[in-house]
């Protein structure tokens, strides 16, 4: 058999010994299915072509609708798919075929397989009913991006579902944090709870006191001494779910709480400037103004991005002065300003009646800031 031959899979049978597991369904929603199906086709019809190869985390597990393609988390996709007139038509290696089947494949979906050691991309060009080379997705990654922009409503509930559950994943960990807990000990409890939600934990950062200096402070044996960041970003059927909470020992310094309160800010401005029709590169012009008006330096949003469209990959785009994306309703967002020793991050969805925040605890401490509640640090 080449690389290229790929063997159809039944669809209905899956492979001996999956019958009964019941540990997973693919979470897949058949109205929601429907609609990116006719979306693609759009892109199709505006490019004049009749396919189009998917080959990404992102554009895979948005257009299956939340199935897992993934074996190793630092390694590409087990899978590719096609998508022409005629169907959807996803190839995947022969030693991964039995567990789609049986867990993740959406319905109306054909599998097929090619060896272990085949090309998957060459395989999946080739399985479809149309002539030519299908439309990589490269080409049309703007138009892939607007496609999956706006949320629909079983993966809106699926992501309010994940924001909420690891935002009490959160407190309960952070809860329980002491001056002597080090960094290491501190993402470990966290990385355990994700897990155990089903989800995949795809960052995890952490910085105690001698390390708040640092704005990606991967974790170390350090103690979390007086306060202590700690960041979380987790990934459920396909969505990402983005969050960040402070612990603090003591009653804090003036400077720290000045500086938290006007990091909370600037957030606001940005929520603001978070509406439909805006474009990214203007708020993120509107980001930049907000840090001076605030009391920070200019140039505070060149020392760490500044968040941007989430949902399907953890910032979809990461905002710049060249992303010219266009916000629409029900846009998922992590904004994530920050500065010397503050930072503040929420996973939102922008609904009819505004920012809506999904990573959201009642138990954790909040305070109201231009009308809505955000998160200020937990005191131990």
């Amino acid at each position: 058999m080449s690389q290229t031959t790929t063997t159809p899979v039944p669809l209905l049978t899956p492979p001996t010994g999956t019958e009964s597991t019941g540990t997973r369904t693919a979470p897949a929603n058949t109205a929601d299915r429907e609609v990116k199906r006719r979306r693609v086709l759009d892109i199709l019809d505006a490019k004049g072509q009749d396919s189009l190869l998917l080959t990404t985390h992102t554009a895979l597990t948005w257009y299956l609708d939340g199935s897992r393609v993934h074996i190793s988390l630092a390694g590409d996709p087990i899978a590719a798919l096609l998508v022409d007139r005629d169907g959807d038509h996803l190839v995947t290696f022969n030693n991964e075929a039995g567990r789609m089947a049986a867990e993740e494949l959406p319905a109306g979906v054909s599998l097929h397989t090619v060896p272990w050691y085949g090309n998957l991309h060459e395989a999946a060009a080739a399985v479809g009913h149309s002539s030519g080379t299908p439309l990589a997705e490269a080409a049309v990654a703007t138009e892939l991006r607007a496609a999956r922009q706006q949320l629909l409503p079983a993966e809106s509930a699926r992501y309010a579902h994940l924001s909420a559950e690891l935002a009490g994943i959160v407190t309960d960990v952070l809860s329980t944090a002491r001056p002597d807990t080090t960094e290491f000990e501190l993402v470990s409890a966290l990385a355990g709870r994700v897990v155990a939600a089903g989800a995949e934990p795809l960052v995890l950062l952490c910085n105690g006191s001698s390390r708040s200096d640092f704005r990606h402070p991967l974790a170390t044996h350090a103690p979390l001494g007086r306060r202590a960041m700690a960041v979380v970003c987790a990934r459920r059927d396909g969505l990402v779910a983005n969050i960040t909470r402070w612990v603090r020992f003591d009653a804090g310094t003036p400077d720290e709480l000045d500086a938290e309160s006007r990091i909370a800010a600037v957030e606001a401005d940005i929520f603001d400037a978070t509406v439909p029709g805006a474009r990214l590169d203007r708020i993120f012009g509107e980001i930049k103004a907000a840090y001076v008006r605030h009391g920070f330096c200019a140039e505070q949003w060149e020392q760490h991005h500044q968040g941007g469209p989430a949902g399907y990959a953890g910032r979809d785009p990461r905002v710049t002065g060249a992303a010219t994306d266009t916000v629409v309703l029900n846009q998922p967002f992590t904004w994530n300003p920050s500065g010397p020793g503050v930072k503040i991050e929420d996973t939102i969805q922008l609904t009819e009646s505004g920012v809506k925040v999904l990573t959201v605890d009642d138990r954790w401490p909040a305070t109201t800031v231009n009308g809505l509640k955000r998160p200020v640090t937990l005191q131990l």
